[in-house]
């Protein structure tokens, strides 16, 4: 059985020369860009634009990787487009404020289309057999997938594989928390995606890296490395040793092994490129914990209340912007103006949370952080999941 092979290439910053010289490298590690393109292909270059932010707030893919990519890819004859679906916002004003529209206007590039989408029935899919996916996905002949490495609330890690929900267009994605409010069943739901969409190539922004309260409002930390790979869940589990995370606590890693996308083990995967151990970070801040419990409705919703970490408001940095609510997937709200005076900060009705996070992933403060409740903390022996601590 052969390897996955994940391609580790070392690079201090954002200059575009060092850039592009890195992801050529890597590139070239994995066989060159003939082996992942051919000349006159449709190509989606897609980033990580999980908000519309400025590139030196870590949140979404930088525009120099997303360059060095596009040229390449470009030299090598692929007909490139390229967007993605933030969670909220339009798929425009995430462009110009990530500085990827730019970029794409120099180039020739143009956007693809992510504000509308088509049903697609997927027979091979082992839970989820139907999606709705971006046109400007369905109409490309291949993707080659730019993520972002940061902490997740929900799936401890968000990378490579996460990066595929943003083929989801708009407020559909928030209708897959609702549906499936199960952290386990989500990360399948993610795995069935990916085998649907079968990116090309994955190259991941880990020059400046997010720890913490990741995926918006954690701290850029510089990991200074770019990751290249063909398997997702394979360059995830690397990311993971990384950040000094065991592969196997991640649900998508889990999920993807099981399901056969790709795999986490370490024997299974070569490592091409830099020594691996000299982009460890020991002291990476992400949630390291075993999860102790499963994130249910019916009957175990007490448990779930009791057990399952919470979304939280830190009222002194909360500036009532509605962002929360505005989020909140469920009906009747979970997070609202419960009492009607906007002069507050929102409140939680934890009977309604479905724990999806999505709140805390879109704050655009960082005033909303996760905890551990107090019983799990004194009968699970647990350390505090806001706490990030290892």
């Amino acid at each position: 059985m052969s390897k996955s092979k994940v391609a580790l290439v070392r690079c201090g910053d954002y200059d575009f020369g060092h850039v592009k010289e890195a992801v050529q490298k890597g590139i070239d590690l994995l066989g060159g860009p003939d082996g992942f393109v051919s000349a006159g292909e449709k190509i989606l270059l897609k980033p990580n634009w999980l908000s519309a932010d400025p590139p030196e707030k870590c949140v979404t893919t930088h525009p120099s990787v997303f360059k060095a990519a596009a040229e390449i890819f470009q030299k090598a004859g692929a007909e490139l487009t390229y967007g993605d679906s933030p969670a909220f916002q339009n798929p425009e004003r995430a462009a110009k404020r990530s500085g990827i529209e730019a970029v794409a206007a120099e180039l020739g590039i143009a956007p693809a289309d992510f504000l509308s989408g088509r049903e697609v029935f997927f027979s091979e899919g082992r839970q989820n057999k139907k999606f709705t996916i971006a046109n400007g996905v369905l109409d490309s002949d291949g993707v080659v997938s730019l993520p972002k490495m940061k902490t997740h609330a929900f799936q401890r890690v968000t990378g490579a594989v996460k990066n595929q929900f943003g083929c989801i267009p708009g407020t559909r994605k928030g209708e897959f928390h609702v549906r499936i409010p199960d952290a386990a069943a989500f990360a399948r739901m993610l795995i069935d995606l990916n085998s649907y969409i079968r990116p090309r190539l994955f190259i991941m922004d880990g020059i400046l890296a997010m720890e913490g309260n990741g995926p918006r409002g954690g701290t850029p930390r510089k990991m200074n490395v770019l990751l290249l790979s063909a398997d997702p869940v394979a360059l995830d589990a690397t990311v993971c040793r990384l950040m000094n995370l065991d592969p196997e606590l991640v649900l998508t890693n889990q999920a993807g092994m099981e399901m056969g996308l790709g795999t986490c083990r370490q024997e299974e995967i070569e490592l091409l490129g830099d020594p691996v151990d000299s982009f460890v970070a020991n002291d990476f801040r992400v949630n390291r914990k075993p999860m102790k419990a499963g994130r249910s409705g019916g009957g175990m919703a007490v448990i779930k209340n009791a057990l399952v970490p919470r979304p939280y408001i830190i009222a002194d940095k909360c500036v009532k912007c509605g962002v929360c609510v505005k989020m909140c997937p469920v009906t009747p709200k979970a997070v609202d103006w419960h009492d009607g005076n906007k002069s507050n900060p929102p409140s939680y009705r934890y009977d309604r949370c479905i724990r999806c996070y999505c709140c805390q992933e879109l704050c655009p403060q960082s005033a909303i952080r996760v905890k551990v409740p107090f019983i799990r903390r004194v009968f699970g022996k647990d350390g505090g999941h806001e706490k990030l601590s290892s």
